[in-house]
């Protein structure tokens, strides 16, 4: 996992739309322009601890894929259900915290794949919680 920082440049506002899209049936746009969206502050809530990887692998599949850049947030407090990059002996993972009864794990989302049960002496650190994902759907131009 490639850890990259964010930098705080000059903001890039795009125009938001007041109207939303509709993901079933269409329905008539509208051109109306509610206001300018900065997307790095959006997808940043605190600067100074947020970092971005890269997501590889499936194991979190189908809700992150190999290649999609997430947005982790090291000031926020993981909590049960949260997804995390954690490093468990060395490694840096991308998975579900589940944290109930006593029991800490860490769950992927992909079936295929076991659970990390935390509560059996592995060496584990939470690096922070994933706020956003992104996900390149496009991949032509």
């Amino acid at each position: 996992m490639k850890v990259l920082q964010p930098t705080l440049s000059e903001p890039i506002l795009l125009p938001l739309y007041a109207c939303r899209v509709e993901a079933g049936f269409p329905s008539p746009a509208t051109d109306h322009i509610e206001t300018q969206l900065d997307l790095q502050r959006l997808v940043m809530r605190h600067p100074a601890a947020t970092y971005y990887v890269r997501a590889k692998g499936d194991s979190m599949s189908p809700r992150i894929g190999s290649g999609d850049l997430l947005v982790v947030d090291t000031s926020i407090k993981a909590l049960h259900n949260d997804i995390v990059i954690a490093s468990v002996n060395g490694e840096l993972l991308c998975k579900k915290l589940f944290k109930r009864e006593g029991i800490t794990s860490l769950l992927p989302i992909n079936p295929d794949y076991d659970p990390i049960d935390l509560t059996t002496g592995l060496e584990y650190e939470i690096w922070g919680v994933v706020t956003f994902i992104l996900d390149q759907t496009c991949t032509h131009s």
